[in-house]
């Protein structure tokens, strides 16, 4: 249940992203679910990858460098979902920028098993 609210939070953020960011496409529901469900994927395999690969570039730009990457995880995603394209290196990084943000937003308010928490019991 958790997996699914967060690929719908994805698809959310990515829908969010399109309409906000010039030079990003979103052509219906089904590209927007397909393309949450992939940049999850992308995120959980990927990703951790490439943080260990460019660690080095990361500590030398005090982490500014995690744009880019996230602006690269997002364009890997429209390469693989039909009906999602990320046109420009901007466009990328600006759209990564908000499906991260509005993500964390969605994210904060909902436990791992996709409920909705109010407060957090510690």
């Amino acid at each position: 249940m958790g997996f699914l609210v967060r690929v719908l939070v994805n698809a959310l953020a990515i829908f969010l992203a399109a309409a906000v960011v010039p030079g990003i496409e979103i052509r219906g529901v089904l590209s927007a679910l397909g393309a949450g469900l992939v940049l999850g994927l992308v995120n959980a395999v990927v990703r951790p990858i490439l943080l260990v690969l460019t660690l080095p570039l990361t500590l030398m730009t005090l982490g500014l460098f995690l744009f880019v990457l996230n602006g690269l995880c997002l364009w890997l995603t429209a390469l693989l979902v039909k009906g999602f394209e990320v046109h420009g290196f901007w466009a990328a990084v600006f759209g990564a920028l908000i499906v991260s943000v509005v993500s964390w937003l969605l994210t904060a308010f909902l436990s791992d098993r996709g409920r909705i928490v109010l407060i957090r019991h510690r």
